[in-house]
């Protein structure tokens, strides 16, 4: 995956780093982290490339990116629950209660999840397709997005060829740490769903609408 991030700097420089990047934001399978990693190596290394224009076209692919996804997740995605939600038993309590649940700690989920693969490449859909307030989401998105490509930027620019061998543990790191919390937060959930739904109704009275505005 380096190497392959490797020839797309070569020939298109910042541009490869903001379009990887992006992708990969959209929740497309894409080398976004790689390329990021290895334009800052680039830079360290031959210094035809500048860090902070690395670490700054990273941050607007990731924004750009994520943005397109929250908004494929507010017009697409919040339809298809309330459409075929039922089927795989998605009440509209439990829409509800999606939407209470990101409007308390949807800023976390948008924030952290740029540093898990996984979560990097859903968060943002995550966020639309649950009526997140698109400020709100504005706001974590873009602060992730620029911890993130200052944090491996930085870190790849510095460690050097070592940034290899410390990705692949820290991200298997990362993801472990995340999946553990979502297994605890869906053990929390299904203990006090029936409370947490309560809370739901009380923060957003009556039925669903197409289109509802959150804090």
């Amino acid at each position: 995956m380096f190497p392959d991030a490797a020839r797309l700097i070569e020939h298109y420089g910042y541009g490869a780093v903001a379009l990887a990047v992006g992708i990969e934001s959209l929740g497309i399978p894409f080398p976004g982290e790689s390329t990021l990693i290895a334009a800052a190596l680039y830079a360290g290394t031959t210094h035809r490339m500048d860090l902070a224009l690395v670490i700054t076209a990273a941050s607007l692919g990731a924004v750009v990116g994520d943005n397109i996804g929250f908004w494929i997740g507010s017009e697409l995605g919040y339809r298809l629950l309330r459409r075929y939600g039922r089927y795989v038993h998605l009440t509209d309590a439990r829409i509800k209660l999606g939407q209470y649940l990101f409007m308390r700690h949807g800023g976390k989920v948008v924030f952290f999840g740029r540093f898990v693969a996984v979560l990097r490449a859903l968060a943002a859909l995550l966020a639309g397709a649950n009526c997140m307030s698109w400020p709100r989401f504005l706001f974590f998105n873009a602060a992730g997005g620029i911890v993130w490509a200052c944090a491996y930027g930085g870190g790849a620019y510095l460690l050097g060829k070592e940034i290899h061998r410390l990705a692949g543990p820290i991200g298997i790191g990362l993801a472990g740490l995340a999946a553990l919390l979502v297994i605890g937060g869906f053990i929390l959930l299904r203990r006090h769903e029936r409370q947490l739904e309560e809370e739901a109704e009380r923060a957003f009275p009556g039925p669903l609408r197409p289109s509802r505005k959150r804090r």
